[in-house]
């Protein structure tokens, strides 16, 4: 991870407001007041640890942009600032090839300055398609892209769009135009809308002419965004993160609502969906453990409910190592599940005893002791195309467990009645 920002501002006062909001992104500013001060600051780093520079137009020894010249010739991704809203001065910033510019007049553009450095790291990781026979509309907006540091694909048609979203999993926006050889661009809309959700891809619309109702096609068809051609530089930027942004919290609160807070492993919810979307049609061989540590409130009542937490993410650590290709979850409590499709029951037991054993001889390490633990496993391996009743099953089996001593693994099949067999179909 690039770690330093480039700071070259106008005065003490900015250097250290700025410097603030660096360092409020985890990253480490690397300051300076004039050009001559930056150039000897840069020169002290390795050019590769910069994520970006952000520099102020007018400065005591380059009063014209100067300074933003050497930044962009360095190879740094660099914000201009200025000290007001200038349309002259601001013509001059964007001549350059700058990521954007930023007036110090009021406290919401030092916020967006502060999601601007953000999003260059997260951008690293993020895919934009941009769909258009236009060349010069379509290199200006991927140069632009880059600059923010997005992962910019290049296509000419619909269907090349189609292929490079099914190759690339981290595109969270297509920009398309509408004029496209193989369908226009309200219809590549829509056959976008019935692969991905706008809560999964982000599209937003770009056309020219003087055509008023484009904009509306565009979003009657599905697209989240539109923007007329020639577009402004800011206000693309700003979409563009704006509809990123969106997509990105979507998934977070999904995330936060499909995992455990303590463990991290996804949680109970998040578990029934995976096994009903991912295996709509259960395997014959198969089987489904739930795992129970044992004596986990004398944990608790001995060495605090703090002790507690930390045993409970050790166990979903070893369960996470151990079982990295089947659909793990955090049930509740001291209690974990865990689903194997396509393995026989046979193996599965193999491997959850060698698990057993493995939590036996684990170690750990409590602020003021060291600790055992064990823990009771039952399994189902029934032929059935419904998961609560291998859940149902597997309970049983963990109850036995329970009642035979603990730490032990109950995998027999248990005796089912003919009226109990059909309920499993």
């Amino acid at each position: 991870m690039q770690q330093h920002v480039l700071i070259i501002e106008n005065g003490e006062g900015n250097l250290e407001l700025i410097a603030k909001l660096v360092r409020r992104s985890g990253l480490t500013p690397v300051g300076a007041t004039s050009l001559t001060e930056g150039k000897a600051r840069f020169a002290q780093e390795m050019p590769e640890s910069f994520l970006c520079a952000i520099v102020a137009y007018a400065l005591p020894d380059a009063p014209k942009g100067e300074a933003i010249d050497f930044a962009v010739g360095s190879f740094i991704p660099t914000i201009a600032t200025t000290e007001n809203l200038d349309n002259d001065i601001r013509d001059k910033v964007l001549e350059r090839d700058v990521v954007d510019y930023i007036p110090k007049e009021n406290s919401q553009n030092y916020d967006y300055l502060n999601r601007l450095i953000s999003r260059l790291e997260k951008n690293k990781s993020t895919g934009v398609v941009v769909v258009s026979t236009n060349r010069v509309l379509r290199s200006k907006t991927v140069s632009l892209l880059q600059r923010h540091n997005f992962i910019a694909f290049e296509c000419l048609t619909a269907t090349d769009a189609l292929q490079c979203l099914s190759e690339h999993k981290n595109v969270r926006l297509v920009i398309t135009d509408n004029t496209l050889p193989d369908m226009t661009g309200t219809h590549f809309v829509a056959s976008l809308r019935k692969a991905f959700s706008k809560e999964q891809l982000a599209i937003m619309g770009i056309a020219g002419g003087k055509g008023m109702l484009m904009s509306a096609h565009f979003i009657k068809s599905g697209a989240n965004d539109f923007l007329r051609v020639p577009y402004c530089h800011e206000e693309f930027l700003c979409r563009v993160m704006q509809n990123v942004e969106y997509i990105e919290s979507v998934e977070e609160i999904r995330r936060v609502a499909n995992t455990d807070y303590l463990t991290g492993l996804p949680n109970r919810r998040h578990f029934f969906y995976m096994v009903t979307v991912q295996h709509q049609n259960l395997s014959e061989d198969h089987a489904l453990a739930l795992i129970d540590l044992d004596f986990f409130k004398s944990i608790n009542d001995t060495h605090g409910h703090d002790a507690g937490d930390i045993v409970l993410k050790a166990m979903a650590a070893l369960i996470e190592f151990y079982f990295p290709d089947e659909i793990i979850s955090r049930f509740g409590g001291e209690e974990f599940c865990i689903y194997m499709p396509s393995i026989p029951l046979e193996e599965a037991c193999e491997r959850l005893e060698d698990f057993r054993k493995v939590v036996e001889n684990e170690v750990i390490q409590l602020p003021k002791t060291d600790i055992k633990v064990t823990c009771s496993i039952g399994v189902s391996g029934v032929h059935t195309q419904r998961v609560d009743k291998l859940l149902s099953l597997a309970d049983k089996q963990l109850y036995a467990a329970k009642n035979s001593g603990r730490n032990q693994v109950k995998c027999e099949p248990p005796g089912v009645t003919q009226q109990e067999q059909a309920s499993l179909l």
